[in-house]
């Protein structure tokens, strides 16, 4: 516990002065106010640095960039590589587990340890891993380096502990697993081929063991050459030397032959018989042209060969289409006997499997699924149908479905919310999927004793809206809202200048704000509008209301102080239109009054919205002579207030949705009135018009932001004021049209900044900085020297960007005695305004008679660009906005209940006593948190969060039963700071080069979570809460289980005696350091994993553990035992034949003379 006293008394109408006498922070214009009695403020802090811990929780999505599958046909877990050395192994719904190499090269290959809860993964950089999935956090036991050759293929056979390695220079080395050192056995290529061979057969593409004789390997090479070597004999039993290129090779179970897929689209079988050429070859989409030719196919990158008992064998291949019809998707061919069956795929294949339940390569294989990983989705396909349906996926695979431009997170939310939105989801979901359990069924998961419901809200570039629900660290989609269905869709013969800048994606999402409990949903799209919607279970014909605001920044049109565009607009509450606007003086022709429209136009009849959210107003930004409107920076709503207030680089406007109008519509510069702290010059921004980046994308000839410009715009103010009023302007980081008549109109137009671009996922953004003064390491991390969001070139003398809003409770003036609704205001250069609001308590005359806004000249200063408010009672205890509770509009009236809006935390009178002492406002920007005491305005506590860098995103969130204030920023440093006191908790270097992407989508949320999109297609939560850390293991699911080996099927006499014995073999015989010795040095590097094996001992310690091994090492024996006594029962049967032989031939020649013979 600590305690921190501030005394108050003495406080009058001047602001504190610091040692130097400038002032910190106060009200630069008021009436003076009376001096509050002395008294003492006590808050206890409980909050310490020992309840904060960085810890990463799960990743949700698509693994970004795959490159290689796996599966365990027992633990039924299946394993996906990616090409930035990720590996991710998925399960039963819960049981989903990333992992990642340190190094970040591509993994090429997986291969399970088959039950053994182990699995070795080849990367790029020719080093093998060994993963221990026998604990909660896979960790690698044991790496092996390779120095001098190029890893291509691997080969692990089952229940083997020798590794199969080929190599690009074509030999084949073995790899001890449990040692995880090289055997000194090794088939090199020059032995393997014939002597009179003249050409190197390539790299080494595929390793197998044979079926019918484990003593026998194939090779197969890139140019098509085919070595079945002999591993006792040390020599080639045969080879194959076909004219077109191996890309894969798959057994028959029987092992008298084999398939190969080939550059030419071609499958050929071979027979062990007669390997001089193979018995059938086919071409399954070639057509036989007129001339008797096959036409050309591409390559077949993969084929399966799987046997079934009461059906035909499956083969299962990818590619292989022709070349003739060019944009043909990609395709997986399932033929079945003679039925040819085409699945056309939406992305390309990067690799599948056919899953089979049984483990052992010469049993009937009986296959029932095919795992199909394309590059941006994950399918599996049903084969016990005959229409082939695929699974449904349980798994959150299309997070990226459109690319993902912003999120946000609420933990903690109403219990009912998650079902209502199921519910109403559940109702448009996809249908025609296969109706069986799916076929990843591996470990084991439970919901932890610590949950509660979490929301997950995605944003898209479609204009799509998706939620998820992420309680107990899993994710499901629960809810899909397509807001384009507003507007109507534009028309192809659509000329003008509409139509020559529509966008391809201008329903992209920017914010998002949601009010849980009123349920009211909010979103502001990249064309400058907003959508406000309210839930409903019942489907309903109405009308969107839209409304126009023209928000534009005249800075050349003298207005006097008698103009009415001076003060507050106030629109007829009897209307549904906004107020009409004052027009400027160029703005008079018929022209100019044609470009006053919105970027798009909205749906203008009746229409049916079915049941969930259901759009109630649109409000749009207009063209104002011939600009584009800027974007949207700044957005909050109240549902208690039923005021929704939005802003941008030209100013505010707050609208009274429940009336349908226009409350204010000012620029940033008039609401300060008499009390602008700054000195401007006025002059018209379109003199040096830009375009905010916002969500567009950059343009491909854009002037790249100087270093030393790319500070924030507020760097010249020191301790909260301004130190240099007549500042230079903020550089525009675009290319600048001077003089001529045709400037603006070039500025307008030209290919340097077009006023919309195509909306780009947040995944995608970067920001480049000057190549010529940039060294490679600030290169790589210039988003932390560039400025954030769309006030990245605001220039600080006209344009002073809104930057946040916030409805509260508060106090507007300094002589305020109890809280009234107010409006808080941060800009973009530190500034805080307070705009005290007047709303009518009685329902009937809320919705009759006009709200009062009132802007008053209240300002605060900070340096920096203002982020977020907050505000906490005298107690610290944070105090929650008012709100209305969740009412179904379209429901029918009842007589007896009357409908009311039932408000919370919103009459002043009602928390008189605990509220009208005052109550603290923490105010954070990208470089400085204050916590003020309101009404007086003083200022208790002040901490400068970074100086070399900026903060992309402070939430205040409740952490422990306590509140404190979480910070991300650009260096990639995450920070806690205690409230009100501001003393840092915690300062980690977590994400230490940050990029767009992940400073748009970066969000906090209570309980001590984070969100962050950490690629295109995932999404990774984060926790920086030790409880929660602490109770992580508890949450996460378990990759393996102990499960019984399935025994392997009888062979039979016949087939066991000639049929060959391959029990006989004995790999440690002829890998071992006694017969092959050891491997060179130089050839590969041991290197010991973090896990080791104390590590996996003790992860996998414990009662459970213990039982676990033991149980294994039981079946083990057992296994071995029966192994002995089938090869005892052999050898039995064995001399009894060779009695009976002897027997017979004795009773032949027992007659005979000698002659005879």
């Amino acid at each position: 516990m600590k305690k921190f006293r501030k005394v108050l008394d003495g406080l009058t109408t001047s602001s504190p002065v610091n040692p130097g006498g400038s002032p910190v922070c106060g009200s630069a214009a008021g009436t003076p106010s009376t001096a509050l009695t002395p008294r003492e403020l006590e808050i206890q802090e409980t909050l310490m640095s020992e309840h904060f811990q960085i810890c990463k929780t799960v990743r949700h999505g698509f693994p970004y960039q795959p490159t290689a599958l796996a599966f365990d046909p027992v633990q039924k877990i299946l394993a996906i590589g990616t090409r930035s050395g990720g590996v991710r192994l998925l399960g039963r719904p819960g049981v989903d587990c990333h992992c990642q190499h340190e190094s970040g090269a591509a993994v090429l290959q997986l291969q399970f340890l088959i039950n053994e809860g182990a699995l070795v993964t080849a990367c790029a950089d020719d080093t093998l891993h060994l993963w221990n999935l026998r604990q909660r956090r896979p960790a690698i036991l044991h790496s092996l380096k390779f120095n001098r050759e190029r890893i291509t293929f691997c080969h692990l056979p089952f229940q083997s502990k020798w590794l199969y390695v080929g190599t690009e220079r074509g030999n084949t080395h073995i790899v001890n697993i449990e040692s995880f050192v090289l055997s000194g056995y090794v088939i090199m290529w020059n032995k393997a081929i014939e002597l009179s061979t003249k050409t190197h057969p390539g790299p080494v593409v595929h390793l197998s063991d044979s079926p019918k004789d484990e003593g026998k390997l194939l090779i197969g090479f890139e140019s098509g050459t085919i070595v079945m070597w002999d591993l006792r004999a040390k020599r080639a039993d045969f080879r194959i030397y076909y004219d077109e290129a191996i890309h894969s090779v798959s057994w028959h179970h029987e092992g008298r032959q084999f398939m190969c897929s080939h550059s030419d689209g071609s499958l050929s079988m071979w027979n062990l018989r007669n390997t001089a050429k193979p018995f059938q070859v086919t071409f399954p989409h070639g057509k036989t042209q007129r001339d008797g030719r096959k036409e050309s196919c591409k390559p077949i990158l993969k084929v399966e060969y799987k046997t079934s008992r009461n059906s035909d064998a499956f083969v299962v291949f990818s590619g292989g289409l022709s070349y003739d019809k060019a944009g043909r998707r990609p395709t997986l061919t399932i033929m079945h006997g003679k039925a040819i069956t085409v699945l056309e795929m939406d992305y390309p294949i990067v690799d599948f499997l056919v899953l089979c339940d049984t483990p052992y390569l010469n049993e009937v294989q009986e296959p029932y699924a095919v795992a199909v990983l394309l590059e941006k989705d994950f399918v599996v396909v049903d084969l016990s149908q005959s229409n082939f349906p695929i699974f449904e996926n349980p798994y959150p695979m299309d997070i990226h479905e459109s690319p993902v431009t912003c999120t946000a997170y609420f933990a903690d939310c109403p219990p009912d919310i998650i079902p209502v939105l199921y519910s109403i989801g559940a109702k448009h979901k996809k249908t025609g999927y296969s109706h069986k359990e799916w076929p990843l069924r591996g470990g084991t998961w439970t919901v932890g004793s610590q949950t509660y419901p979490e929301i997950i809200i995605t944003g898209h570039a479609d204009g799509s809206i998706k939620f998820w629900d992420a309680t107990a660290i899993t994710l499901q989609m629960l809810y899909k809202l397509k807001t384009s269905k507003v507007f109507e869709k534009p028309k192809s013969g659509d000329v003008g200048r509409s139509a020559e800048l529509v966008e391809e994606d201008p329903y992209a999402i920017q914010m998002i704000n949601w009010c849980p409990q009123s349920r009211i949903f909010c979103v502001v799209g990249i064309s400058a509008h907003v959508i406000l919607y309210r839930f409903s279970k019942h489907d309903a014909n109405t009308a969107i209301t839209s409304l126009e605001v023209r928000l534009q920044c005249e800075m050349e049109d003298v207005i006097s102080p008698s103009d009415t565009e001076n003060t507050p607009c106030f629109s007829d509450p009897s209307g549904l239109s906004p107020q009409p606007q004052p027009p400027s003086p160029r703005s008079h022709t018929p022209d100019s009054v044609r470009d006053s429209i919105p970027r798009l136009k909205v749906k203008d009849r009746t229409i049916r919205m079915p049941p969930g959210y259901q759009a109630e107003l649109v409000v749009q930004l207009l063209w104002v002579d011939g600009e584009p409107p800027q974007q949207i920076t700044s957005l909050d709503l109240n549902s208690a207030y039923g005021l929704l207030a939005l802003g941008n680089c030209n100013g505010l406007a707050v609208v009274d949705y429940l009336q349908k109008t226009i409350l204010l519509c000012m620029n940033t510069l008039e609401l300060y009135g008499s009390a602008d702290p700054f000195q401007r010059l006025t002059r018209s921004p379109r003199k040096n018009r830009q375009s905010t980046s916002g969500l567009t994308e950059l343009s491909d000839n854009q002037v790249s932001l100087d270093p030393e410009r790319s500070k924030s715009p507020t760097s010249d103010h020191v301790n909260g004021h301004c130190t240099s009023p007549t500042s230079q302007p903020c550089p525009t980081g675009r290319a600048r049209v001077l003089g001529g008549t045709e400037g603006p109109r070039l500025a307008r137009r030209g290919a340097g900044r077009p006023p919309f671009r195509k909306a780009q996922s947040a995944a995608c953004m970067e920001v480049s900085l000057p190549v010529s003064s940039l060294t490679e390491e600030s290169r790589d991390n210039s988003f932390s020297r560039s400025r954030s969001s769309s006030v990245s070139s605001i220039d600080r003398e006209t344009k002073e960007a809104v930057t946040t809003l916030q409805f509260a409770e508060s106090y507007g003036c300094k002589s305020d005695t109890l809280p009234t609704p107010c409006l808080w205001v941060g800009t973009s250069l530190g500034l805080v305004l307070i705009i005290p609001m007047s709303i009518p308590m009685d329902e009937q005359e809320r919705q009759e008679d006009p709200v009062t806004v009132a802007p008053t000249g209240t300002v605060l200063m900070l340096k920096s660009s203002v982020l977020r408010f907050a505000f906490l009672d005298c107690g610290g205890a944070l105090i929650n906005s008012p709100y209305e509770v969740w009412r179904d509009q379209h429901v029918p009236d009842v007589p007896d209940r009357p409908r009311k809006r039932k408000l919370v935390n919103f009459s002043p009178s009602s928390s008189q006593e605990a509220s009208g002492d005052g109550h603290l406002a923490v105010v954070c920007s990208e470089k400085q948190a204050k916590v003020f005491f309101m009404p007086s305005q003083a200022c208790l506590f002040v901490h400068n969060i970074t100086e070399s860098s900026f903060v992309l995103r402070a939430d205040v969130v409740s952490v422990c039963n306590s509140v404190c204030l979480a910070c991300f920023c650009a260096n990639g440093h995450i920070m806690t700071l205690s409230l009100p006191s501001l003393r840092p908790l915690l300062d980690v270097n977590y994400l230490p080069l940050t990029d767009m992407r992940i400073a748009r989508t970066f969000c906090f949320t209570n309980g001590g979570q984070a969100l962050y999109l950490c690629s295109p297609t995932e999404m990774q939560r984060i926790t920086y809460s030790q409880e929660m850390c602490d109770n992580l293991q508890e949450m996460l699911g378990e990759l393996f289980t102990p499960i019984e080996t399935p025994e392997a099927q009888n062979r039979g006499f016949l087939k066991g005696f000639f049929g060959g014995n391959t029990q006989n073999f004995d790999r440690e015989e002829l890998f071992g350091e006694a017969a092959a010795g050891k491997a060179s040095r130089s050839l590969a590097q041991h290197i010991p994993g973090q896990g080791g094996l104390e590590g996996m001992k003790a992860a996998a310690g414990g009662v459970v553990g213990e039982l676990a091994r033991a149980r294994i090492a039981l079946d083990e024996r057992g296994q071995r035992l029966g192994e002995l006594e089938e090869r005892t029962a052999l050898m039995m049967s064995s001399a009894d034949t060779f009695s009976k032989h002897a027997h017979e031939l004795m009773l032949k020649c027992k007659d005979k003379k000698w002659y005879q013979f």
